[in-house]
């Protein structure tokens, strides 16, 4: 496929589609979509645990002030989601 196609048809793909996706029932490795294992059916948009994964590791959270990598928390517990700030702010970053 050329190359100007395919940027085409990646760049209405979600980024977070860049990283794999944790979700336990998904799996779906880096540049796949996310689908539902019973059906096969693909997923218009990545699960939430993946977006959250891929907002770890492009941007800092403005909320809590941690760095790349590390979790967001809450009084001192680490929490298992991002912030929306971070998300959005990771949005921010690649446009």
């Amino acid at each position: 496929m050329p190359a100007t196609l395919r940027h085409g048809f990646r760049a209405r793909a979600h980024p977070a589609r860049s990283v794999p996706c944790p979700h336990e029932h998904c799996r779906a490795r880096a540049h796949q979509s996310c689908i539902v294992r019973v059906n096969g059916r693909v997923l218009a948009r990545p699960h939430d645990s993946r977006i959250s994964l891929w907002a770890l590791t492009i941007a800092c959270c403005p909320e809590c002030q941690v760095g790349l990598g590390t979790p967001c928390h809450r009084d001192g517990v680490a929490l298992a989601y991002v912030h929306p700030r971070r998300v959005q702010e990771a949005k921010e970053t690649l446009a």
